[in-house]
């Protein structure tokens, strides 16, 4: 459970590191401070019960040594703003005392000469008076009161006042300060050290994973993290020589597969019976597009530079050329939306979802929305939806609900595969959800500022 707001709890590695330090030398000084005014008060107490009972047994052997009428005068001689004398005739009122009472009054025992003590030394413990109070006008912390005989019938009555502790000294403060303010610096300067580096590489890794190319991060600071960015350059250009080799490839592929295919049209045309080469052609075709889309989810995200456009121009432009189809879609109208992106994999998903619709739902009903951070192309249909539990799985290659795995009716089952690897790639996601009316939604969310739109 959070001691504090969220909010009031810095988020980046140096502004954490800087905050524990301080708080950390605030709570020692704090702790070491308190310890000592402790171990002090302690100590004051002790020197102030010596101060106390060496003065009522020094004054009280002093007022027995002098006349009975001088006494008076003589207490009151003796007595200062902190200390009161008063001559006590009469037995004393045996109060009981506590432990700590009787304590102070065995040590005042002690120190009397034993052929003077006739009456018992009572001592008491207790808070202020009301209207007792300094000259100042502070009130005392506590009063104690000591009655010591003096002769027969005379005692004398010694009260001290115990002024409040004195602040901690402006010298501690100071240093506190100063320790603060010192240790501070120091965790500024290895935060940046550390955060500057894990920040680089941060913003590196999240740019491979948008489908950028990784910048290369410097590889500074401290040991492990000079080794972590040392780690994370090596990985990044083996994965960029293995993307380069990857896509070599595949377009070695795709042309060793289309030559064929071309060759098989082309021979195609030479069978005599119309009814098996419109078969032949209608398979041909059909691998045509399964070699396409297979090419296109294996080549994913990230090999198209990067570009801006009007998103909206770009998915009116995608709907005009399935409208000139006499295919049903409908765009509603938006603004300019401009955005950093690679178009044409964003025309490619657009389509995808529009052909899906289509498909699946009777038609297409598109617009595109916007916040601050993000576009939304949102893609209806009317067609019966997708059970909650299909929702995932229909973005794994191949995943083809319609299950007579024709390619008229269920399509190749690679279309949402690559809309949400063309998501992923610009940092967004892609959502299906059943409209309450009936049909499938699909939200396409791009972010706007990510990308430098």
């Amino acid at each position: 459970m959070r001691l504090w707001p969220a909010n009031w709890w810095p988020r980046t590695l140096g502004a954490q590191l800087v905050v524990m330090t301080a708080a950390a030398v605030l709570l020692s000084n704090v702790a070491v401070a308190s310890w000592f005014q402790l171990v002090q008060s302690r100590a004051t107490e002790s020197a102030i019960n010596d101060r106390i009972i060496d003065r009522a047994v020094s004054a009280a052997t002093l007022l027995s040594a002098i006349p009975a009428r001088q006494r008076e005068a003589a207490a009151r001689a003796l007595s200062s703003n902190v200390w009161h004398f008063s001559i006590h005739h009469g037995k004393p009122d045996g109060l009981p005392m506590a432990d700590d009472e009787r304590a102070m009054a065995a040590r005042v025992e002690a120190l009397l000469p034993k052929h003077k003590i006739k009456e018992p030394v009572i001592v008491d413990f207790r808070a202020p008076r009301s209207g007792e109070a300094f000259q100042s006008g502070t009130r005392p912390v506590s009063v104690i009161t000591i009655m010591v005989p003096v002769v027969r019938g005379t005692e004398l009555l010694t009260t001290f006042y115990r002024p409040p502790p004195a602040p901690w000294p402006l010298q501690i403060v100071i240093a506190a300060v100063v320790a603060i303010l010192t240790t501070s610096i120091a965790a500024a300067f290895i935060a940046s050290r550390v955060a500057r580096p894990l920040s680089q590489l941060a913003a590196s890794a999240s740019q491979a994973a948008r489908g950028g190319q990784a910048e290369h991060v410097p590889e500074e600071g401290p040991d492990d993290v000079r080794r972590a960015a040392h780690a994370f350059n090596v990985m990044t250009d083996q994965v960029a020589r293995t993307l380069a080799r990857q896509r070599q490839l595949l377009s070695a592929v795709g042309h060793d597969l289309r030559t064929p295919i071309t060759a098989m049209r082309i021979s195609a045309e030479f069978v005599g019976d119309e009814e098996i080469r419109e078969r032949l052609q209608r398979n041909l075709e059909e691998l045509q597009d399964l070699t396409d889309a297979v090419l296109s989810a294996a080549r994913g995200a990230g090999w198209e530079a990067m570009r801006k456009v009007d998103l909206a121009a770009l998915i009116e432009s995608v709907c005009t050329d399935l409208e000139d189809m006499d295919k049903p879609v409908k765009w509603g109208a938006h603004g300019a939306a401009p955005l950093m992106c690679r178009p044409s994999e964003i025309r490619r998903a657009t389509r995808n979802l529009i052909e899906n619709a289509i498909a699946y739902g009777g038609k297409a009903d598109v617009r595109l929305t916007e916040t601050p951070e993000i576009y939304e192309i949102v893609v209806e249909d009317s067609g019966p939806g997708i059970a909650e539990e299909d929702r995932i799985r229909v973005f794994d290659p191949f995943v083809r609900l319609e299950s007579s795995r024709s390619s008229e009716t269920g399509g190749s089952g690679l279309g949402l595969t690559l809309v949400k690897a063309i998501a992923e790639g610009h940092g967004g996601s892609v959502t299906l959800e059943n409209r309450p009316e009936g049909g499938l939604r699909v939200c396409l969310c791009l972010p706007r500022k990510a990308l430098g739109a």
